[in-house]
């Protein structure tokens, strides 16, 4: 690993106006405050109680800030420095709480990285940021991440540091843990780090959106309008100190994490009890041990629980008050049962990494909240459905929806021509197709973008595509979203092999293998067909293929 210099983070952004900065600031959104201000703030109201439980890890806010700014100090004398990039690739664990804290206190910006990515995606992320440490786990799920990091560590000039959580950490990488210990004087780190807080107009973290290209967009959060958006779920959400909320959901995702999600429960002097996934076996027992209030859910979480409750119809979940689902369309049919089964409300999420989020709210009557997928939280937001020729739709019509407003960022990171696509006068493309109730509430009934969502994971069907056309024996590919009762969508790839050949599903997805694509990316079916169907404009005509899928599926 050899050092190089990066450029300040603010260079690949693209600004606010400034009399929006003007207005967001006049109207209280954004108070120019960094997210440790506001952490510890909640933690000086209540030092001992316990905010973070992770199995046996048990820490209190004293115990969390302590730790959070013992790792930022540690993280100085590693060479890291404020506005330094710093690539998290963790599962549900708390060091991945204690490191994010850590960040925001010293300035650095971490990028939230998934832990399914693969070197592809993380080779990417760190070479598009200049990241000078990646952080990942020994190993998760039979995977051994640190052998990879350092691999990704010997092509990254930028990059000067792999830090590992997990009991087998190799000599030439640090101990995340030990990173993690809380400071040797608290009370020195804490006046130190005060005293140098982050702007509120600084990049917070980076988050990370699927999208029509294979590499992921990085778009930057900053402590103003991050800060504003998970306060605002929180308030919306009816979270505050006696919140105790599960993440089951990875946490790097902007909905467990602040939809209001971790951060949004921690800031409001909350509880946050962590597990590595949403399988009810585990979160069932956590809800009745913890006395868990608070959750999120995808649509495939949220069916396994349903089929679960029968199973364990005598354990305890009458501390559960609120279960949020989000990540894509949850199906009326599955709405309506969520409060007769689970006995706690349901409240629907939409929203995305750029920006927007909606919520139904707890007052909301019945027909809102099984009907529909919420409202924007800020009065701020702006809204514009429109036709494929960017014209407005007429009121109660289905169109793409466009929004701009104090929470969505203007553009992606280093990225103008993605920039130019998706954003127009800071309006952003959402891609979806959405309905407009009366009342306010939006009602998602597609996708307009070539986009596969698969359980809230984004894939781009031209990166299976273009893995599909290394194989030979591929003339034509085509990769749409196949309808899942559990998933919301997989992966299916159409085919047109060359005369005389044939392709099979494994050969396609050996081939992104050992690219090192993320396996939520490989198609799970594949059609072979003499020809594929035409728009009258020359375009591949995917609605049709999903039509057809949707057909062999039922037949």
């Amino acid at each position: 690993m050899s050092a190089e210099a990066t450029r300040p983070t603010l260079d690949g952004t693209v600004p606010w106006p400034p009399e929006l900065v003007a207005r967001y600031t006049e109207r209280g959104y954004w108070t120019h405050r960094s997210l440790g201000a506001y952490l510890y703030a909640a933690a000086d109201a209540d030092p001992t109680a316990t905010c973070l439980v992770d199995g046996p890890v048990r820490l209190t806010f004293a115990e969390l800030t302590a730790r959070a700014d013992g790792a930022a100090v540690r993280l100085r004398a590693l060479g890291i420095r404020p506005d330094d990039r710093v690539v998290v690739q963790l599962p549900n664990c708390w060091e991945f709480v204690v490191l994010t804290v850590a960040c925001f206190r010293l300035g650095a910006v971490p990028v939230m990285a998934l832990p399914a990515h693969r070197r592809q995606e993380i080779a990417a992320i760190v070479a598009l940021t200049g990241a000078r440490a990646l952080v990942v786990p020994d190993g998760w799920k039979d995977f051994d991440h640190q052998a990879l990091a350092h691999e990704v560590a010997a092509d990254a000039p930028t990059l000067r540091h792999v830090l590992v959580a997990g009991a087998d950490v190799r000599p030439d990488s640090v101990d995340l843990r030990q990173l993690c210990r809380p400071a040797d004087d608290p009370v020195a780190a804490r006046r130190a780090l005060d005293a140098a807080a982050p702007a509120g107009s600084a990049v917070a973290l980076f988050l990370l959106s699927g999208g029509t290209t294979g590499v992921p967009k990085l778009i930057a959060r900053t402590h103003d309008d991050y800060g504003y958006m998970m306060r605002r779920a929180a308030e919306l959400s009816e979270v505050d100190a006696t919140t105790v909320y599960l993440a089951v959901l990875p946490l790097a995702h902007g909905y467990p994490m602040a939809g209001p999600g971790l951060l949004g429960t921690l800031l409001a002097g909350g509880r946050v009890v962590i597990l590595p996934s949403p399988a009810p076996e585990r979160a069932f027992e956590a809800v009745q041990r913890e006395r868990v209030t608070f959750t999120s859910l995808v649509p495939a979480a949220v069916q396994r629980w349903l089929e679960y409750r029968d199973k364990d119809p005598d354990r305890d979940l009458g501390s559960l008050r609120r279960v949020q689902v989000a990540g894509s369309r949850l199906a009326d049919q599955v709405a309506q049962r969520v409060t007769p089964v689970l006995g706690c409300e349901l409240q629907q999420v939409y929203g995305m990494a750029e920006g927007l989020l909606c919520l139904t709210r707890p007052a909301d009557p019945q027909d809102v909240v099984c009907h529909s997928q919420g409202r924007p939280i800020c009065p701020d937001d702006e809204l514009r459905l429109v036709d494929e020729d960017g014209r407005p739709v007429p009121p109660g019509e289905a169109g793409v929806l466009l929004t701009r407003g104090p929470y969505t960022p203007r553009g992606y990171y280093r990225s103008p021509e993605l920039t130019a696509r998706a954003f127009v006068d800071g309006w952003y493309n959402t891609g979806d197709i959405v309905r407009l109730r009366p009342d306010g509430n939006l009602v998602i009934e597609g996708r307009d973008k070539d986009l596969i969502n698969r359980g809230g994971e984004k894939i781009s069907a031209e990166e299976v595509e273009n893995f599909a056309y290394q194989l030979d024996a591929v003339s034509l590919a085509a990769a749409v979203a196949m309808p899942d009762a559990e998933l919301g969508e997989r992966v299916c790839l159409y085919v047109v092999p060359q005369p005389g050949r044939a392709v099979g599903l494994d050969e396609v997805r050996a081939v992104m293998q050992r690219a090192g694509v993320a396996a939520f990316k490989l198609p799970e079916r594949l059609v072979t067909v003499d020809e594929l169907p035409y728009t009258a404009v020359g375009k591949v005509n995917k609605k049709q293929l999903r039509a057809d899928i949707s057909r062999r599926l039922t037949g």
